[in-house]
């Protein structure tokens, strides 16, 4: 395989970092300096990063029912309120999180150290579908909801929701929205940019997958052919 598919296989990084740990003259292939992106390694070459030694993890895919207060981000693994920290495995294998929730957004949160599916799920062309529900400040106006509908410019642009409806008849303020984009807090910026706060935000879907029979705080090992149909 590839080099820096490996080092994404060993869940060090994702395999666009790993390129650039190669690229950077980080990895060594059976002792010898390797910065050729293109190389090509076997199951039973030493690889190593930065000195240590790399070996192949058994794949792990979890779903994660986010609550609010704990953060995603890799910069702080060991904080007490990292969502790492709420999945107990027995063996010392390490996650990260595929996107990001931030602080205060719950629901849910692909947790995984397979770099290459990391990878392939948050490029932008592949369009990743998210669906949230989001609490406002304030009723939404008809006029406010088509222009979120038609799109909003933002500072990288044009964005707009694929999908936007009122979750009841019986609360404008209550909206379901579903998007492609996997800007950072995309959601509430797009109603920021209309004049509403959003309050409560939570992903109630991504891709195929929902939080059914997942309550809040929990988790639960994917399925083979939920895995599968990732992939493909």
């Amino acid at each position: 395989m590839y080099l820096s598919q490996y080092i994404a296989q060993a869940g060090v990084c994702s395999r666009r970092n790993a390129i650039d740990f190669i690229k950077n003259g980080f990895v060594e292939v059976n002792g010898k300096k390797i910065v050729v992106v293109s190389c090509k390694v076997e199951h039973d070459d030493v690889i190593k990063l930065k000195g240590k030694i790399l070996k192949l993890e058994r794949k792990i895919y979890i779903l994660l029912n986010k609550p609010k207060n704990y953060v995603t981000t890799t910069s702080d693994e060991q904080g007490k309120n990292n969502v790492i920290n709420l999945v107990k495995l027995s063996k010392k294998e390490r996650l990260y999180p595929v996107g990001r929730l931030d602080k205060n957004t719950t629901g849910l949160l692909l947790l995984s150290n397979d770099g290459d599916l990391t990878l392939k799920l948050t490029h932008p062309k592949n369009q990743i579908k998210k669906v949230y529900h989001a609490v406002l400040d304030q009723p939404l106006t008809h006029e406010d909801f088509i222009k979120i509908k038609k799109g909003v410019r933002l500072r990288e642009g044009k964005f707009f929701a694929d999908k936007i409806f009122y979750k009841s008849s019986k609360s404008k303020k209550d909206i379901i929205v579903e998007i492609h984009s996997g800007k950072k807090r995309i959601i509430r910026r797009l109603f920021n940019a209309v004049g509403y706060n959003v309050i409560k935000l939570d992903r109630m879907a991504y891709a195929f997958l929902t939080k059914k029979g997942l309550p809040i705080g929990r988790w639960r090992f994917l399925l083979h052919k939920e895995v599968k149909q990732l992939k493909s």
